[in-house]
């Protein structure tokens, strides 16, 4: 699985954001899609994921920080997930990836990765 992330840019404490991650491969719909921020100094950190498409309920999984703010989604037609990012705060600044893999919190439970996409939120 080759996954291509995008939708980063700068913008203003309080705007909004939307990250695509569109992933190669027919297998998209056989894993659980993830997104994870690194700043600056500081660890990879979980900040939202999805559950695998073949379940009868899809979960979705969030960082405390950004709940009721994200929210992540996936389109299997387009073999792409999404994560919508509104009231976004300069404490969310990042570079954003995707990654495909097992449901979870530990970037060690994601196999495949994207290659990062800058957020920056302006105060």
């Amino acid at each position: 699985v080759q996954l291509q992330a995008s939708g980063g840019g700068l913008v203003q404490a309080g705007g909004s954001l939307r990250l695509s991650c569109a992933a190669s491969g027919r297998t998209f719909m056989s894993y659980a899609m993830g997104w994870f921020r690194q700043a600056p100094g500081k660890e990879r950190e979980f900040v939202s994921a999805i559950g695998w498409s073949r379940s009868r309920t899809i979960s979705t999984y969030y960082k405390d920080s950004v709940k009721g703010r994200f929210t992540i989604s996936r389109d299997n037609a387009k073999n792409t997930v999404y994560l919508q990012m509104n009231s976004l705060k300069p404490e969310d600044t990042a570079v954003y990836y995707c990654a495909a893999g097992s449901t979870g919190t530990s970037p060690s439970e994601y196999t495949y990765w994207g290659q990062g996409t800058q957020v920056t939120v302006s105060s």
